[in-house]
């Protein structure tokens, strides 16, 4: 690894470090370090922009203004963006390269962008637009999360790249919509909205990023930069002017269709979309010695996919309800083999992509992997069109009806109440901090909502009647079937804390819970009966949380719901707080892995027991941090020392304060 591509990554570990100490110490969410210790940092990469003369994207060192634009001016492209030859033959990509190395990278699937860096910042950054005219996106290009804002040749460089969101970005992206027909389809399709927005903090929050994919020239007072007649040389030099380039191999036509599969195999674990690879001569002469067609260069072709294809036969579409009221309908197929796996279902969408499909329950269908990852139906060689739409929801039981917004038909949920639109309510109910049921999931209680299994939170503790369903579902077994069920009985042995956590009472937390717990010497009726002026008289517990608590247990609907779950329980109240030991009113920071007790939880509690308090960072109000490591160079260690706060180990603690 050259030291320049050593400086690089270290500026890219300190812009997240820096960014989140600054977002904690601003946004009121304590400190994460020092000052003195964010001072060193933002000094450490001061220093490596000026030796490498690179700043890279949410640099803390570059303070970036976007305007709000009224509309995307076009412009015309120095040379016209061609598009590739495409093969879906390996054979064919062999015998097209010959006995020339080639360069075989991802083909990304995300929005072509045109850069120019002039004088080492960015000059201009244009859409592929139709090839010959694009649109300018300079102000969305510098919020690109990975994006150099400065580099260090000073020359005039183009360079071409794909426009991309991660996987992982688009489905937290998609998750905060709540309206199941607004959510964008795929990352491909977020990514082009994001990209050519008006408003450049829309980009910004979309977590775009440039991946480099040709280097078009790079030109100064002495002329063309050199590379020596080699695509990968440019590569090599787009990196070390920080720029991520597309992952490639270097390849020749004995190696190609092995590296092809290789490609193929990593598809799913591939943070970004890709629908093919590229191949591209890295003899830059030779290649350009070929011409072009009107339509495409011959220095490089497109390899697709091969879609393959299976027949099968309909045995039922599972009608799945989500908590935007929408059933989803989801075809349900005797199994068959595509791309190496094992496939037995495909989402269909929508009611007009089964009126589309004419479906059938027995109809002979074909089915794909679309772009070797997603099942999809291709077509039905039957068409029967005899399914019949469900008139009742499968998680409640109420009316079903169908609407059509856009041309598109959906099947939605009329009750307001569906468990389905609740699956917040029992994601929490479920959580760590409340019921500590582990294994159910939110995709999992999902699917137990939409088979019906769960209406109420009392139906978790009767999961055992639909064991023998639940072990055929995906995902299940007998054995993580028992650790469920284990684990549901588990959760019967509780605190009245936790369950009053558990069942979303507004503004109660973990420490609220556990006070009004202890008021009530966990006696849930006492609290159910209580007024405002007798919760006010709780610790930490103010007129608008009184006035909530009263308000959530005047529901009699809700209340009874309560009881019916509480039933199924052993509830034990809170045991009192210390207030006369060693620990009392002492400030402790718990961090590392712990040998005495079981996990950071259970010290916690113990401390909070003894009359102490637990925080996440170290601040001047830490009286001690714990550490079984007390000679680490840690961040919390390093503030410790820097406040000269006590370092001391659990066997310390122990020793000090049990």
């Amino acid at each position: 690894m050259t030291e320049n591509k050593i400086k690089i990554d270290r500026m890219k570990e300190l812009i997240p470090i820096l960014d989140r100490a600054a977002a904690a110490y601003y946004q009121g969410d304590g400190e994460i370090m020092s000052n003195f210790e964010y001072d060193a940092l933002y000094d450490e990469l001061e220093a490596l922009e000026k030796e490498t003369g690179i700043v890279l994207s949410g640099s803390p060192t570059v303070k970036v203004g976007y305007e709000v634009a009224s509309f995307l001016p076009k412009k015309d492209h120095p040379s016209p963006m061609l598009s590739l030859a495409k093969t879906k033959d390996r054979g064919e990509l062999r015998t097209w390269l010959g006995t020339q190395k080639g360069l075989l990278s991802w083909k990304l699937d995300g929005l072509t962008v045109v850069l120019t860096y002039r004088d080492g910042a960015l000059s201009e950054a244009l859409t592929r637009g139709d090839g010959t005219t694009g649109e300018v996106i300079t102000q969305n290009a510098l919020t690109f999360v990975n994006l150099p804002h400065r580099i260090s040749y000073k020359g005039e460089l183009v360079l071409r790249g794909e426009a991309v969101i991660s996987y992982a970005d688009f489905e937290v992206i998609n998750s905060l919509i709540t309206d199941e027909t607004q959510k964008y389809k795929n990352p491909r399709n977020l990514c082009s909205g994001s990209v050519r927005q008006l408003d450049p903090a829309v980009t910004k929050s979309r977590k775009v990023r440039f991946i480099a994919f040709a280097l078009v020239s790079a030109r100064d007072e002495k002329g063309e930069w050199d590379f020596n007649n080699s695509n990968e040389n440019k590569y090599d030099f787009l990196k070390k002017q920080g720029f991520d380039v597309v992952e490639y191999k270097v390849t020749d036509a004995d190696h190609i269709e092995d590296d092809i599969s290789d490609f193929a195999g990593r598809i799913g674990t591939n943070p970004y979309p890709s629908d093919g690879l590229v191949l591209l001569y890295d003899d830059i002469a030779y290649g350009a010695s070929l011409g072009r067609t009107a339509k495409a260069p011959k220095n490089a072709m497109a390899f697709k996919w091969q879609d393959e294809t299976a027949i099968t036969h309909l045995k039922y579409v599972e009608w799945s309800p989500s908590r935007t009221g929408l059933i989803n309908p989801v075809a349900v197929f005797d199994p068959v083999e595509l791309e190496g796996t094992t496939v037995t279902r495909a989402s269909v969408h929508n009611i007009s992509i089964v009126e589309e499909l004419a479906l059938g329950v027995g109809d002979e269908i074909s089915v794909y992997k679309a772009n070797m990852i997603i099942p999809q139906i291709a077509e039905n060689l039957t068409a029967s069109g005899t399914l019949v739409i469900p008139d009742k929801c499968p998680a409640c039981g109420m009316d079903t009806k169908v609407v059509s917004e856009n041309d598109t038909k959906t099947l939605v949920c009329t009750n307001p109440a569906c468990p389905a639109k609740q699956i917040k309510s029992f994601v929490l109910y479920c959580s760590k901090e409340a019921m500590n049921i582990e294994g159910l999931s939110e995709q999992t209680l999902e699917k137990f909502i939409a088979k019906g299994f769960i209406r109420e939170f009392d139906d978790l503790y009767h999961l055992d009647r639909y064991a023998d369903e639940i072990k055929q579902m995906e995902g299940f077994g007998e054995k993580s079937v028992n650790n469920l069920l284990d684990a549901v009985e588990k959760s019967r042995d509780t605190r009245l804390s936790r369950f009053l956590c558990a069942i979303g009472i507004p503004g109660i937390g973990v420490t609220n819970a556990k006070n009004i717990s202890r008021h009530f010497d966990g006696d849930f009726e006492a609290l159910v009966a209580a007024d405002e002026e007798e919760l006010k008289a709780i610790d930490k517990v103010g007129d608008v949380m009184a006035a909530d608590v009263v308000r959530f247990f005047s529901d009699e609907d809700r209340l009874g719901m309560i009881r019916r779950v509480l039933g199924e329980l052993r509830p034990a109240g809170e045991a009192a707080v210390a207030t006369d030991t060693a620990i009392s009113g002492l400030t402790f920071v718990v961090t590392g892995s712990l040998n005495t007790y079981a996990n950071r939880n259970e010290l916690k509690a113990y401390i909070e027991q003894m009359g102490g308090k637990v925080t996440g960072s170290v601040t001047a109000k830490t009286d001690y941090l714990i550490n079984n490591d007390t000679t680490s160079n840690s961040s919390k260690n390093k503030t410790a020392k820097q406040l000269d706060i006590p370092i001391i180990s659990e066997e310390e603690f122990i020793e000090r304060f049990t």
